[in-house]
């Protein structure tokens, strides 16, 4: 166990938080801090075909170690942390044995980490848990799944008894800004299906996401002495603040759950000539969240038309971009990938939670790309803050499942899905 935490703390306490603002990729030099770090360590623990190309993604093999051919499979995660809260200076805390009580994360701020708030840390009584020290995230999104991949190879390479396929494995920058699969050359990655390594609680296997969109709106005004502005000044401001009060007022983040969609205002700034509202939309149902985008454009004529004569050209420009789609529509028709996982799983006792995402993941895009790539647990908590965390033996969960598909993929008859990329599982969820 501890040569788990050490190579989870090695990762995590690199800074390695992306950028939405930067246009390169990566798109923050420091990434690539651990993406050469990563490169040395697949080379040290016997990994083929080791290569990190000029935007930092990183893909290596572990051949076969059978005589009869088995379809390829991949194992994807991603090394850059959120922008949502910083990543430097982390500085892990290990709690062994945990006692199910208040953990100090810091003492001089009074920051804790509550199992009354968080219910969820009552499930890892006894355990062995890594936190942060209330001042920085952890990274176990997606550092967790990092570790898991290459000790998942580790322990195959070490234990050659244990049949495997080739094994691809693919980590990428920039996935929490939406851009990690970008420049992924899933030709190159040569996989007939993969699984990123990005849930979140033990057991959480996911073939459904939010279709996702993001929005930017610009309002226009005029800027008067508001001394004189009677039926002359026009505030960019208050334009914008009845544009988000016509949208629906229970479809956000934190009135929603499951499959319920959302707009979400993530960033609003301006001054009386000019306000910039960026939202996020969200909903997993296709035609759901076409509506949802129409909504927006409706709400934009509607403002545009009411200020026609007096702005005399249009006062709000809406810009709305698509940033990846529900992989359920490319993963139904190859659902006995899920099926492996899922037994996978409960070979190993543990209980499939097969959910919903309500977020994204590299493997959504993938998916579209041409690699169908559903989404298995990392084991972390609290993603993205300072009560982030993630139970060791749930990082040694994931490892045992990793190395589970890839014993069952070696002795699968996958001669009812001959074609693995069209074949339609008749399993019904």
């Amino acid at each position: 166990m501890q040569h788990l935490i050490d190579r989870f703390i090695s990762y995590v306490i690199i800074d390695t938080e992306s950028d939405s603002n930067s246009n390169t990729t990566p798109s923050t030099k420091k990434q690539l801090v651990l993406a050469n770090l990563l490169v040395k360590e697949l080379k040290a623990i016997g990994m083929a075909e080791v290569t990190k190309d000029k935007n930092g993604y990183i893909m290596a093999t572990l051949p076969s170690n059978i005589e009869h051919v088995v379809p390829t499979i991949g194992f994807v995660s991603h090394y850059d942390t959120s922008p949502d809260f910083t990543g430097a200076n982390v500085k892990p805390q290990v709690i062994a044995n945990y006692d199910g009580g208040d953990i100090l994360l810091n003492a001089e701020h009074n920051i804790i980490l509550s199992p009354n708030y968080f219910k969820d840390l009552l499930q890892y009584k006894g355990q062995t848990l890594i936190t942060t020290d209330g001042t920085t995230l952890l990274g176990a999104d997606d550092k967790a799944g990092l570790t898991e991949i290459v000790s998942a190879m580790e322990y195959l390479i070490k234990n050659p008894d244990i049949k495997h396929g080739k094994i691809r494995v693919g980590f990428t920058p920039d996935e929490e800004i939406g851009r990690g699969a970008d420049l992924f050359d899933v030709e190159k990655f040569g996989a007939d299906w993969g699984y990123t390594m990005d849930g979140s609680q033990i057991g959480e296997l996911e073939y459904e996401n939010f279709n996702a969109a993001g929005a930017k709106i610009t309002f226009k005004g005029k800027s008067v002495h508001p001394g004189y502005a009677k039926g002359k000044m026009i505030n960019s401001m208050l334009i914008a603040n009845d544009f988000i009060n016509k949208l629906p007022k229970k479809e956000i983040p934190q009135e929603t759950k499951n499959y319920e969609g959302f707009f979400h205002v993530n960033h609003l700034s301006g001054s009386i000539e000019e306000t910039i509202l960026e939202l996020i939309i969200r909903d997993h149902n296709a035609k759901k969240f076409k509506k949802r985008k129409d909504l927006i454009h409706d709400i934009t004529k509607k403002i545009n038309k009411k200020f026609a004569k007096q702005f005399g050209e249009d006062i709000v420009i809406t810009e709305i971009k698509d940033q990846y789609y529900n992989m359920k529509e490319k993963v139904e028709p190859v659902l006995f990938i899920v099926d492996l996982a899922e037994k996978a799983m409960i070979d190993l006792g543990i209980k499939p939670i097969i959910k919903p995402i309500r977020g994204g993941t590299d493997g959504s895009r993938l998916s579209y790309m041409g690699l169908p790539c559903p989404n298995i647990f990392a084991g972390g908590h609290n993603f993205h803050g300072k009560y982030e965390y993630v139970p060791v033996e749930s990082m040694q969960k994931a490892i045992d499942v990793i190395i589970k598909i890839a014993e069952l993929t070696a002795t699968t008859d996958f001669s009812a899905n001959e074609n693995t990329k069209d074949k339609k599982s008749k399993k019904k969820k």
